[in-house]
């Protein structure tokens, strides 16, 4: 509370602080070295100075959260766009930023298109890109493929065939940290985007809770029930983590052939087991799905981290002049320098000095050229309805609800 206390005092928001100054909330990590780095350059030549405030990860939605009530909230916050600002835009506490980013060619045409719409809500645009990309991905073990000799999975068929074969050999075909639970959730969001295409879970996002109802949800779960049956992530999977390194070691120990996850998986994998990840860590998109609609270039995860001005600030001009420089070649080089990758529209020019240039060039061509990147559903959705989504596709991996469960526990969630 005390914490609390002293972040709100130090924005300027709804009343500003009338000094000059704008106030920049952000997420306490690693990246943040960055994000301070272009605060730094900013401030010489602007006389509206940007003050960053570092909030720790684990506190970040509860600090942001008690700081946007207060006379003293942020100008500007890190978010992750989709449910994560519907509050606030609902609450009118947000700039909408439609017109600034179509009338500015250095931010409309800056940024991929489908990261940008990611961020947005209802058709509108309140956030910038301000960090790098985090698409799922499947990655696996070049070295179980090659000694089992089968490819990576383009199809639902070739997956299949994969299990067998894995299983076959005493090999669980994919590492799943399932205690963890949101690692769950990205075999559903896959599944659905593949079977129903991305608009049936964008009915959803947009607060018609019937959406769950859709006949691809329920085919979803039961593919879910059936890949569990067929014994595609083992019989453990549940007292599995990823948090402390759980799963991501299965797949590095040559005890699991696959890991579907998001792009963080690579530097998760650096750090811990280094050997492999230069030498037998592969990567690859989701396989289509037998008779689903969904582009099978579709991708889904978080596009990356967004930056969004309150309505209420006073610097208005300034805070949108550092938004622009979010598409800069030299914020987007500094991205690159610290293993991230940029989404800006000429990010591909500069991946050659990422840490793993062959893996930061696939990543950037999925999600360029993905027709839509559907925002991870946690993040998407309002607290309320992420909750108990988390909670009931536990169930639904546990074998705790059927797939028919599963549809109506989130068609009820109010």
């Amino acid at each position: 509370m005390a914490l609390a206390g002293i972040l709100a005092g130090c924005g300027s928001g709804a009343g500003g602080s009338g000094d000059g100054t704008l106030t920049a909330y952000v997420y306490g990590d690693d990246a943040v070295k960055v994000q301070q780095a272009a605060v730094d350059t900013f401030n010489k030549t602007s006389d509206v100075k940007v003050k960053l405030v570092s909030v720790p990860g684990t506190d970040y939605v509860n600090k942001l959260r008690s700081a946007m009530g207060s006379p003293g909230a942020p100008d500007i916050f890190f978010n992750w766009g989709g449910g994560s600002i519907k509050p606030y835009v609902d609450s009118d506490d947000l700039l909408d930023l439609t017109s600034t980013v179509n009338e500015d060619p250095a931010l409309k045409d800056g940024f991929l298109p489908s990261v940008m719409t990611a961020g947005g809500l209802d058709g509108k645009i309140y956030g910038v890109p301000m960090r790098g990309m985090q698409p799922v991905m499947l990655f696996y073990n070049k070295a179980l493929f090659t000694e089992h000799k089968i490819e990576p999975p383009k199809t639902w068929e070739d997956l299949q065939k994969a299990i067998t074969t894995f299983k076959n050999a005493g090999i669980t075909p994919f590492a799943l940290g399932g205690s963890d639970k949101w690692p769950e959730l990205m075999w559903m969001e896959y599944l659905l985007d593949r079977i129903g295409g991305p608009e049936v879970f964008r009915r959803i996002q947009n607060g018609d809770t019937d959406g769950w109802g859709d006949p691809a949800v329920l085919k979803t779960a039961r593919t879910v029930e059936q890949l569990i049956d067929d014994g595609a992530f083992g019989k453990n999977f549940n007292s599995v983590d990823y948090g402390n390194g759980g799963a991501p070691t299965l797949l590095n120990k040559g005890k699991a052939a696959m890991h579907l996850m998001g792009s963080w998986e690579y530097s998760t994998q650096l750090g811990k087991a280094p050997e492999f990840a230069a030498k037998d860590l592969g990567w690859t998109a989701f396989p289509t799905v037998a008779g689903g609609v969904g582009d099978p270039a579709n991708v889904v995860g978080n596009p990356t981290n967004y930056w969004s001005v309150n309505a209420r600030t006073k610097h208005k001009d300034a805070a949108l002049a550092f938004l622009r420089t979010m598409a800069s070649e030299s914020y987007s080089k500094a991205l690159v320098d610290n293993g991230d990758i940029p989404t800006t529209s000429d990010a591909a020019s500069m991946l050659s000095t990422s840490p793993n240039p062959a893996f930061a060039n696939d990543q950037y061509e999925m999600v360029q050229k993905a027709p839509s990147f559907t925002l991870s559903w946690d993040q998407a959705l309002e607290s309320r309805y992420a909750t108990p989504l988390l909670t009931e596709i536990s169930k639904l991996f546990a074998g705790k609800s059927t797939p028919e469960q599963f549809v109506e526990a989130m068609k009820a969630a109010k």
